[in-house]
């Protein structure tokens, strides 16, 4: 059975060391039975902010031992700030011994497959493979309960069979990103939320509560062994006590 897992700090240094430390465990754990530990990263000030954390200690994880994806990312050009990627290269992959070849970034509007995001989904959908298990899956959460780019009421979040596909009227812009569906999410081994400040915490709230994911996308999401949620006092606002 899932064990949902629900972390609450009052210092937020601690919060994100104490991620990165479980980050480290989970990695080597996954290492230890499976040779790799294979990670879905995630964008936004959390999820960088892990990143830097352990870019810190890089000693702390095997990196030539990891495969890293992304969760979801803005279909911009390659070497634009907004991406994902470009962010996750500058807080970690800049300062870690990681070959090219396990970091496995989404298409840029720029690359191979020039501007046809529909092209560019289908490609990455091809390295998500049905039995690609990631061992830990990042996610941040926006206010309204998004995570990734599966936002309330929309086509990519009540997506049941394709692993990966293209969304191109996100109400958060830019407007056309690239996106992990719940198929994929729901069979990581390890799910977890990375997640502060008080407009979050009725979102929060909603997840703990099973709401449905159409309204709140954030409640749909789940480890097949652990959801673990990294809150700030604030974000936790709304659970009981």
């Amino acid at each position: 059975m899932s064990e949902l897992e629900t972390l609450i700090f009052d210092d937020d240094v601690v919060r994100v060391t104490t991620a990165a430390q479980r980050f480290a465990d989970a990695v080597r754990l996954a290492q230890t039975g499976r040779g790799v530990a294979r990670v879905a990263l995630t964008g936004g000030s959390n999820g960088i902010g892990l990143l830097a954390t352990l870019a810190r200690d890089p000693s702390s994880v095997d990196w030539s031992r990891v495969e890293l994806y992304w969760g979801d990312e803005r279909f911009l050009p390659e070497g634009d700030p907004e991406r994902n990627y470009v962010q996750a290269r500058e807080a970690l992959l800049d300062h870690v011994s990681i070959a090219p070849e396990r970091v496995h970034a989404m298409p840029a509007s720029d690359g191979v497959h020039g501007d046809d995001i529909e092209a560019a989904a289908h490609a990455y959908a091809a390295l998500i493979a049905p039995d690609l298990v990631f061992d830990v899956h990042l996610l941040g959460m926006g206010g309204e309960g998004h995570i990734n780019s599966l936002f309330p009421h929309t086509a990519a979040t009540a997506e049941e069979s394709a692993p990966v596909v293209a969304v191109t009227e996100s109400p958060k812009p830019p407007p056309r990103r690239i996106t992990l569906t719940f198929p994929v999410v729901n069979r990581s081994r390890e799910v977890w939320f990375l997640v502060s400040g008080a407009e979050k915490a009725e979102a929060v709230a909603a997840a703990h509560t099973g709401a449905d994911r159409a309204d709140w996308p954030c409640a749909g999401a789940h480890g097949t062994e652990r959801t673990l949620w990294f809150l700030d006092r604030a974000a936790a606002a709304g659970l009981p006590d």
